[in-house]
């Protein structure tokens, strides 16, 4: 069975970070290793939530497991809070990389062209260069601008998403891929480039008009989940962003309305079924 390593916090309540990435990656049939950079009693949309920081265990729980001889097929990085723990991270992927292990960073900072409150423009830089030891990359637009110097534009054409990516591949991860794109009316989705190969990749899916917390979580651990079982890029970003607008779909219905997360176990068998035609 392959494994995954996903690297953030626990929101103990929200449906965002590790408490997604969890269920859907295991889900997808990969064993789910966890490595939780704090504890939150609720994510950062609630008012007056407790965090308990754990960079201090990052560490020693890696090298307990280098002792152990783990192997990894994929690390997974989500939210990281501080530049503390992106320089733990760099040496978990020197420790435990290589070119049997996937590197896939998803540098959650930013969103709506601001930095979230937490961070400055000193973090970004530093999860620049995080990205610049990654095999795949999965920036927001709002990420790839703070992280190239870039303008942001919320009115934007497919030239501005090449040059934000020619920008991102100079970074140096292998493969980038800028999410939340649009590129007509009604639609989003994700546009990448390899630079290797030269190659872009580009898929567009029906925008669902609804905001909701963790859904980029969804998006990158579907993704991750699916590249590691063998899906092309191609059908592992078609089947994340399918699933993540099927979930916010699904959670419009919800009559309670909820507001700090999407009902992703409700569509959970529907992901897991809509695997089988791959495998």
């Amino acid at each position: 069975m392959k494994r995954i390593l996903t690297i953030q916090d626990i929101s103990c309540l929200g449906k965002c970070s590790t408490t997604v990435a969890l269920p859907l990656i295991s889900a997808m049939g990969v064993e789910t290793v966890i490595l939780p950079t704090a504890v939150l009693s609720t994510h950062t949309m609630f008012k007056g939530f407790t965090v308990k920081d754990l960079t201090d265990q990052l560490v020693p729980i890696t090298e307990h497991w280098k002792k152990e001889n783990v192997h990894f097929d994929a690390i997974y990085t989500g939210y990281l809070g501080s530049a503390e723990e992106i320089d733990i991270v760099k040496g978990i992927f020197r420790d435990f990389g290589g070119e049997d292990t996937l590197i896939f960073v998803d540098p959650v900072m930013a969103d709506n062209g601001k930095l979230y409150p937490a961070f400055d423009e000193a973090y970004a830089k530093l999860n620049a260069s995080l990205c610049s030891m990654a095999d795949i990359i999965v920036p927001n637009i709002t990420e790839a601008c703070f992280m190239t110097d870039s303008e942001y534009k919320e009115s934007y054409d497919e030239d501005y998403i090449k040059d934000l990516l020619s920008k991102l591949s100079a970074l140096g991860a292998k493969k980038s891929f800028i999410t939340g794109v649009s590129l007509s009316e009604g639609k989003t989705g994700v546009y990448g480039y390899d630079r290797e190969s030269g190659e872009y990749t580009v898929y567009q899916n029906e925008r669902v008009d609804a905001s909701y917390h963790g859904t980029g979580d969804i998006f990158s651990s579907v993704s991750v989940g699916g590249i590691v079982r063998g899906l092309s890029l191609y059908d592992a970003f078609k089947v994340a962003a399918d699933y993540t607008a099927d979930t916010i779909r699904e959670t419009l219905t919800n009559p309670e309305k909820p507001w700090y997360g999407v009902d992703f176990e409700a569509t959970l068998p529907r992901l897991v079924a809509g695997l089988s035609k791959y495998f």
